[in-house]
Formats: structure tokens, sequence, C-alpha cells
């Protein structure tokens, strides 16, 4: 087989449950992928195997492959799948009892050594990002479902595609084209419409899940399966590409891939090739990801309705200002979001939103304390006072934050189907990972009129987290848009459009082969989404804030 059809049906925990049972019945596929961790998953499976030493995994897994486990088997298709979570040799056991149960076999495998939770005291769970050579090594072995714990998302990807061709540590543009390929399919329907800046441009009601044609060499095509909802073009691919990236130097345990030299080119309806990619060792640590208890936080949200709305929520704060000052929490924010309209026809309309968040160490503090002093201004505060719901009871909340270690800190290996370790040896030969020189721009448009209009009408965006970080990939859609927002957009334009980035490390990494300039702003999601430090806490929405924005554009573009 010369070509490898991967592809995925799942891009969080919590996907479409039929997924499966779609990539299974739609189309041809060789092998399925279903990627279900987050930072914030890791913290809510540590929570879960908090009061059940034999959770941590993702148990949705469990329920689809019940209902298409016997499919999979008779189509020939392999199944990869992070779904183990914390807890992989439990899920992979869980995978067999079922499979018994069906009286379907299948030989189960799973990878582990991602665990470093021991090492880390206080930690909810500490884990290590691994690479795919532990699932090419199961998958060579002969398994039928590969079960792992945190691996890199690509790695559900490289891991395939290492183990079909034959792929060796050191071939770097192969890897590091499978990575990109992988990167592009780990989010499911993100690649073909879902959650899309011009979304209008196709029915993307329900899209289809991506698959990822690869070739031997690593280049690809990413496709999906005839007649299903989305679309695929070079638009799509290169959203998601910009997502929750940030240079041109994209790290992984087994390659370093070099996306400023990614091509993209439309082969053919929802068939988009991706060619080009180098890949460089990769760097000489392993990220890990730590999650811990922050602490405990609340949280009302006041509602103002009709005149005076500034006066009211100045009000308010005085009021629970003074009534806090006893407990004195250890941080307090306040934010009135203005969703009001002068002479609204409904009350809703009428109405602004004053959110108050508090955070201590102490649950007490924000507990109680908060909603009790909350409650008692029901009738003693401004006029048309109520809120949103009854303020309750303190929520702990988890803080994220990298860690990095030597690759030979991790024992990683492949446990077989039938009981044998594979040791899975570090790489021989890293690389320190440096920032890609600024590449030239291209040349500036020439000087013309412009019209006062939202950027989103000329460029595409996406963003995303990573720890308290966010990055906002924007892309031209055109070669002029692009010679126009390669020299309008900046670091500085950036923090113009965006006031909470003003304080804030700011910096740009310029694509040219996507015509995409990516930000990454440190900093302005606190600790992590589990802290939910912002009104978005993943920043999934700043991207589409930022093309809100009004620039001067040349009128050429418009």
């Amino acid at each position: 087989m010369t070509v490898l059809r991967i592809g995925n049906f799942s891009g969080f925990y919590g996907d479409r449950a039929g997924a499966l049972r779609e990539m299974l019945t739609g189309g041809e596929v060789d092998v399925l992928t279903g990627d279900y961790l987050a930072e914030l998953t890791m913290l809510i499976l540590a929570r879960d195997r908090l009061k059940d030493p034999l959770a941590g995994y993702a148990r949705t897994f469990l329920r689809q492959l019940q209902d298409c486990l016997g499919l999979a088997r008779e189509r020939g298709v392999r199944i990869v799948t992070n779904a183990g979570g914390l807890n992989p040799a439990g899920l992979a056991d869980a995978v067999r009892t079922l499979a018994d149960r069906l009286g379907i076999p299948a030989a189960v495998a799973h990878v582990e050594g991602d665990d470093l939770t021991p090492r880390h005291p206080g930690a909810l769970a500490a884990h290590a990002y691994l690479g795919g050579f532990g699932i090419a090594e199961c998958l060579r072995a002969g398994a039928d479902i590969v079960v792992t714990g945190r691996v890199t998302d690509a790695a559900l990807v490289t891991g395939p595609a290492a183990a079909h061709f034959g792929w060796r540590p050191g071939e770097y543009d192969r890897l590091a084209g499978a990575v990109v390929a992988g990167h592009v399919l780990e989010c499911g329907t993100q690649a073909t419409g879902g959650n899309y800046a011009f979304f209008r441009e196709a029915d993307t009601r329900r899209p289809g899940f991506p698959l990822a044609e690869i070739h031997a060499d690593g280049s690809s095509v990413v496709t999906k399966h005839p007649g299903t909802g989305g679309l695929v073009d070079v638009g799509t691919v290169t959203a998601q590409l910009l997502y929750e990236t940030g240079g041109g130097r994209y790290a992984g345990p087994d390659v370093t891939a070099r996306l400023d030299t990614v091509r993209l080119s439309q082969e053919g309806p929802d068939r988009v090739r991706i060619e080009g990619v180098r890949g460089e060792a990769p760097p000489p640590t392993l990220k890990v990801g730590l999650n811990r208890l922050g602490g405990f936080r609340n949280e009302v949200v006041f509602v103002l309705t009709g005149l005076d709305i500034e006066a009211k929520a100045e009000l308010v704060r005085a009021q629970l200002t003074d009534a806090l000052a006893e407990s004195s929490p250890a941080e307090v924010r306040w934010e009135l979001v203005r969703t009001d309209r002068a002479d609204a026809d409904t009350e809703e309309t009428a109405s602004a939103l004053l959110r108050l968040v508090v955070r201590d160490a102490d649950e007490g503090v924000v507990g109680r304390a908060l909603s009790g002093a909350a409650v008692e201004l029901a009738l003693a505060s401004y006029p048309g006072f109520h809120v949103l719901s009854p303020p309750g009871k303190a929520d702990p909340y988890g803080v994220f934050e990298d860690v990095y270690v030597p690759h030979g800190a991790v024992d990683h290996r492949a446990v077989l189907h039938d009981g044998r370790r594979i040791a899975v040896p570090p790489p021989q030969e890293t690389r320190a990972l440096d920032d890609v020189p600024p590449p030239p721009l291209p040349e500036p448009l020439p000087a013309g009129p412009t019209r006062r209009a939202p950027l989103g009408l000329v460029a595409g965006a996406r963003s995303g987290d990573k720890g308290g970080n966010a990055n906002v990939g924007v892309w031209a859609r055109t070669e002029d848009a692009w010679r126009w927002l390669a020299h309008e957009l900046t670091a500085e334009r950036f923090r113009q459009l965006i006031p909470e980035s003003r304080e804030l490390p700011v910096t740009r990494h310029v694509l040219p082969h996507l015509r995409a300039v990516n930000f990454v702003v440190e900093g302005i999601l606190g600790a992590g989404v589990a802290a939910r430090h912002r009104f978005d806490p993943q920043a999934k929405a700043l991207g589409e804030w930022l093309r809100s924005r009004h620039l001067d554009i040349p009128e050429a573009l418009l």
C-alpha cells in the first residue's frame, strides 16, 4: 500500500458520539485516531482518579467501541487513541474485557511511561508528552487497538505512519510531514469547516470528520468522506495549522517540524495537498504538563437593566467591597459587560452584566462569605436587582503549567497485546529550539484610498490556548491581502486592537508560505483554562474579536 489513509473520529473528550461509526461506514480508511486529551481534560481525569483509583480514562471511548468494534475488525481498520488518559493500562484491560464479552477477537496494546506524577509532590497529574514510536511498536507487533496516555496529539498520526512505512528515528522530513498532517487532524471537524472564520461559504451544520492520505515521503492530502458536510480547502487547513502553535518551529518528542516550510495547494474539491515540510532533530527536553489545585473560586453575575448602568455597577461594587473587607479574598475581579442597548424593545437587550469572580486558597473565604454577602443585597442595592443564578458554594480550580525534563527521564514503553514490553529509546540526536530568523516581507501594496472596515473582511483567524498563553493566527486569502496584512498587522497594531494585551508580551511570527502571521500573547489566560481567568478562558474567540476590529483597509481589497 503506497498511501496510508488515517482518519479522525474525536477531537476532544465529549466530541460527536457517532463519529466512529460515520468514519467506518463513510468511505475507505486504514487507521482511525481518537484524540480525547487536553490540558483541562487531564485535570478532569485526575479528579476522577481521586474518587476511583481504577478511573482516569475517557469512558465514552468504550461506549463508542461497543457499537463499532465488530465493524472495525470486519473492515480491517486499526484504532489508535489517547483515551487512556491517566490510566492507559486500565483502559486497555477494559477494551479486552469488552472484546471478550462481545466475542470479537482483538489484539489490544498500550503505551506507558508518560506518568511522572510521583516526582512532583502536590500535583494532581504530571504527564510527559511522548512521541509516536511507542505506538509504532504496538502496531508493528500486530495490535488492532492501541491505547495511550499523554502523547502529543500529532503522535496519533506519526506512530501509524512510522509503522506502515518503516520510518525510523532521524527521518526528520518524513516525520515532520506526518506531524503536520496529525496537527490538522487532531481537532476533528476544525479541519473541515468547524469553527471556521468563513463558515458561511459551505454547509457547516454537521461537518464530516477529516482524514489524511499519507505518502511514504511524508506528504499528504487532507480530505473527508464523500457526501459529508463541511468543506476542506486551503483556508480550513491553514486555520487548523495555526491553531495553538507559535513560530516557524513546532517542537515535538520525535521531530521539530518547520511550519515555515509547509506548502498547501487545492488539489480538487475537498482535497488539500500538504508538501515541502522540513524537519529537524527534536529539542533536548520533553514537555511535562503539570496540573495542580490552585485554590477555590466563586462567581456572581449581577444583571443591571435600563438607565444608569455605570452608577448601578459602582453601587454594588462598593457594597460588596465593604461586605468582603473582613474575609479579604486573595483575588477579586470585576468585569462590566455592556450588552445593553438604549431604548431596547426587550428587557434582555436593555440589560448589562456585572461579573464578580473571587479566588482564595481558603474555601470558606470565597464560599459562604461571598454568597451570604451577595444574597443580603437582594432588597438593599440598585433598582431592578437580580442575578443570573444564586451564588453557591466555592469550586476548586486547577492550575496548569509546563515543566521540562530530559528525554531519558521517562520510561517510554510499548506494552504489547501478548504482554511483552518494548522499551522505546530516547532520540540520539537533539537540537536546541531557537526562533526562526524573521523572513523577508512581501512588497507592500501601492498607496491608495482606504476605508474603515473590519479586519475580517480580508483575513481569517483562529485562536487557542497553551497554558496561560494564547495564540492568534491570522491569514490572508489573496496575495494582495497578504502584502497588506504583513505590513499592517504588527505586534504593536495587535496591542492597539486587543487592549487586554497592551501590558503583556506579544510576539509576532511570520509564515509567508501560509500568508499568515501568528501572535503569541503571554499570560493573558492567567494560570490556564482550569483557573477560568477571563470571560473566554481558552481564548477560543480571541481571533474573532480581532477580526471584528476596524482598520483602514485599502479599498482595492474590499
